[in-house]
């Protein structure tokens, strides 16, 4: 990713509150200083379709039939990903907490396919889809991100990329600074239990 690149997608974060500031709860459980809602950037449509094409690009000789990412999240960076490659765009999503094809949406064998999600951590959730894709017969080319916050990279086994790699501090709660210094915590995420 060239420093114009990364600068640009900083700064649209910025511009558009998507990185806050503050003391959070993960998905994990950890604390942190510092959050990406990307939700507030993928609202202007102008953005998403920019950041988008930003990160197709990196794939774009990757011969990619089909993107998939994971919902809530995954679903808006997925669909600009897929236009800006001229590819169909599909989600999984969570049922009885298992991440599954739903709506109708399908995977054929041998399709070429590119996993897309907004934010990473652990890479949880793009494993899970990642199965799904193996299991149907797909063949995963890579995937893609916009933000990589992970502290150690997960293994996924194929190629992957983000706009912006942030390596963002967190803490088990029970040592957490933020929490010793009386900071309020906040539980920003899609997910009942505050996460992402």
């Amino acid at each position: 990713m060239t420093t114009a690149t990364v600068d640009r997608v900083l700064a649209l974060m910025i511009e558009t509150k998507a990185l806050l500031v503050g003391h959070f709860r993960l998905t994990s459980g950890r604390h942190s200083g510092e959050y990406f809602q990307c939700a507030r950037i993928l609202e202007r449509p102008e953005a998403a379709e920019e950041l988008g094409r930003l990160l197709a690009d990196r794939f774009r000789d990757d011969a990619i039939d089909v993107v998939v990412a994971p919902a809530l999240g995954g679903i808006i960076i997925g669909y600009e990903v897929a236009r800006a490659l001229g590819v169909r765009s599909i989600f999984a999503e969570r049922e009885n907490g298992v991440m599954s094809m739903r709506r109708g949406f399908s995977i054929t064998p041998a399709e070429r396919v590119l996993v897309v999600e907004d934010v990473v951590t652990t890479g949880g959730s793009v494993k899970e889809v990642a199965k799904l894709v193996r299991d149907a017969g797909g063949e995963i080319v890579g995937f893609g991100f916009l933000i990589d916050r992970s502290l150690d990279p997960p293994s996924l086994g194929e190629e992957s990329e983000s706009l912006l790699k942030r390596r963002i501090d967190s803490y088990e709660p029970d040592h957490c600074p933020l929490c010793l210094e009386g900071i309020p915590l906040a539980k920003p995420g899609s997910r009942p239990d505050g996460g992402t």
